[in-house]
């Protein structure tokens, strides 16, 4: 009788796991600092977990180092960072005092998130590489935590401050689940040459950014969230174009 072969165990690859591992960290502490009330330390490190959730990605394809299981950790970790942590800071900044009304909205945030991932899982093989179905999850944090940057840097509280974080909150959970397509710039090639404008440019949106982070960070995710409507009513737009020739026909 032959022995039975022990199954032989899979390995991960470190390089854009350790990545992603780091996004999580981030995501995990900026939920801890929204427990303390440390909101713009909260904040800082959801856009930490931003970079690193983008940098993980591009390493595992630039080193050919894919895999479905870095596929379903990094889901896992964007739900932490994006979803979960900047519905907790929202809730610790503001939404606890609406009661009921603002467990909710958090509430809800954190469940369009999930299904914002879940969706992009069963549909990342087929799915358009050009767009995005729904508002990205790091979008919709992004959003989210850079209006509360805006309202802890100015001192702005109070009932309006609060309604408008409810707002925001209930709108950028439910983009993610809507069907409005967003571009998601995977054709950019980061590795080859550029003009030299571009490298100008880059500079100058640093130092914009630079002079008053919370505020221009705010306004390029929200003209990013906008957009989105103006390229999906594009799309419909031509699509109907493309159809009515083939209805004349007939």
């Amino acid at each position: 009788m032959e022995p039975q072969k022990k199954p032989r165990s899979r390995g991960i690859y470190l390089l854009p796991n350790l990545l992603t591992t780091s996004a999580l960290f981030a995501g995990f502490y900026a939920i801890t600092g929204a427990v303390n009330g440390h909101y713009e330390v909260a904040v800082l490190a959801i856009f930490v977990a931003m970079v690193l959730d983008g940098l993980d990605g591009r390493v595992a394809r630039m080193t050919n180092t894919q895999s479905e299981f870095g596929a379903q950790y990094d889901s896992l970790a964007d739900l932490i960072s994006f979803g979960l942590a900047p519905a907790l800071l929202a809730y610790s900044w503001g939404l606890s005092s609406l009661g009921k009304l603002g467990w909710i909205a958090a509430f809800v945030y954190v469940t369009c998130g999930a299904l914002r991932l879940a969706r992009f899982n069963i549909q990342h093989a087929v799915a358009d590489k050009r767009y995005f179905q729904g508002l990205p999850s790091p979008a919709a944090a992004a959003l989210l935590v850079s209006l509360i940057w805006v309202l802890v840097d100015n001192d702005i509280s109070g009932r309006a401050a609060t309604y408008t974080l409810l707002l925001v909150t209930l709108i950028s959970g439910l983009l993610m689940v809507s069907n409005i397509r967003y571009h998601s710039f995977k054709e950019l090639n980061f590795s080859g040459k550029v003009p030299f404008v571009v490298a100008v440019i880059v500079m100058l949106v640093l130092a914009v950014i630079y002079i008053a982070p919370p505020l221009v960070l705010f306004v390029i995710f929200l003209v990013y969230t906008v957009s989105g409507l103006v390229l999906t009513a594009r799309l419909i737009k031509r699509s109907k174009r493309d159809k009515k020739p083939e209805v004349d026909a007939h």
